[in-house]
């Protein structure tokens, strides 16, 4: 009996294991299952909400120690997961650590920092390109199929996200054109880092469960953070509120621990273009709650920005060409 795949070319091998000790990295229907698809919709409303979130807690918190704090808290989480669990061998383990530390120590580190010199709209902007990043690696490394329609509508959503954080398309080329070159290099290394983190924890997916993944990546991302926590602390006095521990707590246990567990188990049903297609409704989740929690205001740029958001996730998600012809 033939199935559907929307792949040319098998998967590279994972870290040393053959690919038939892991599941079929590509998803067997023409059209991505719909509890997926919710899924990976709660998901970009629980990490959207970590951008008001973030902004409400670095009102009295240093920017460090709240991502500090964020793994830090996540590290205990992940460890009932792990129990009862064999280790993963020397590889995997290294490897998921290694992905942990680059999430934190490059990714999260780097945007923090690049958030405070540059504007929070070319900050925006230079996020999007995660997703294209990440739909890239994807089709490099595990050779998923990227048709005309798929390419069109990712470039659809990234100018519905421009536009929604600068307004005016034509201020979005002044926007990047400004004078905080270290702070966009920042946030652009920080885009490289979360793209790869995403691909590689995503192909280790595909041989070991992604609770146990992302449970180890956390772990080396809390690794990581010791020392940064550590020099801030030898400098500058802690400071922060309940508020603010609350925060640290909100994106311990559902933005990190829980939500790299959802986006990875996603990935083992949905192509990487309709899980990255579907995270361009983060800025539109945290614009939406920063205008209900701090007064900012949506005008008509936000609503064109998210209708030109929605029509490319319809193309991202629509199935490639030839994938619902059977095989075999």
């Amino acid at each position: 009996m033939g199935r559907n795949r929307e792949i040319d070319r098998p998967p590279r091998r994972l870290f040393g294991a053959p690919m038939n000790q892991a599941p079929d990295p590509h998803p067997t229907r023409s059209r991505a299952p719909i509890g997926a698809l919710a899924a990976l919709v709660v998901l970009a409303v629980i990490w959207g909400g970590s951008i008001p979130a973030t902004k409400l807690a670095l009102a009295d918190m240093r920017p460090v120690t709240l991502t500090a704090l964020r793994y830090l808290l996540a590290a205990p989480l992940c460890l009932p997961l792990l129990l009862g669990r064999p280790v993963p061998p020397r590889r995997a383990l290294a490897a998921m650590l290694a992905l942990g530390v680059l999430s934190a120590a490059i990714g999260q580190l780097c945007q923090v920092l690049g958030v405070s010199l540059t504007a929070a709209s070319v900050a925006t902007v230079i996020g999007a390109t995660i997703p294209i990043l990440f739909v890239l690696l994807a089709a490099l490394r595990l050779g998923q199929r990227l048709g005309s329609r798929h390419l069109a509508g990712l470039v659809s959503a990234f100018v519905g996200v421009s536009v929604v954080a600068v307004g005016d398309p034509g201020r979005i080329g002044a926007a990047l054109s400004g004078q905080a070159i270290g702070g966009d290099a920042l946030m652009l290394v920080s885009a490289v880092a979360v793209a790869i983190f995403y691909i590689g924890s995503t192909e280790l997916s595909l041989i070991y469960p992604p609770l146990i993944v992302a449970a180890w990546t956390t772990l080396g991302s809390a690794l990581a953070m010791v020392p940064a926590i550590a020099a801030e602390l030898a400098v500058a006095p802690f400071r922060g509120s309940a508020a603010s521990w609350a925060v640290a707590a909100y994106l311990a246990a559902l933005v990190t621990v829980a939500g790299t567990w959802i986006w990875l188990k996603a990935l083992a049903r949905v192509p990487a273009r309709v899980a990255a297609a579907l995270q361009y409704l983060q800025p539109l989740v945290g614009v939406g709650l920063s205008a209900l929690l701090f007064g900012d205001r949506l005008d008509a740029w936000f609503a064109a920005g998210t209708a030109l958001v929605f029509v490319g996730i319809a193309l991202t998600s629509a199935p490639a060409r030839g994938g619902a012809a059977a095989t075999g």
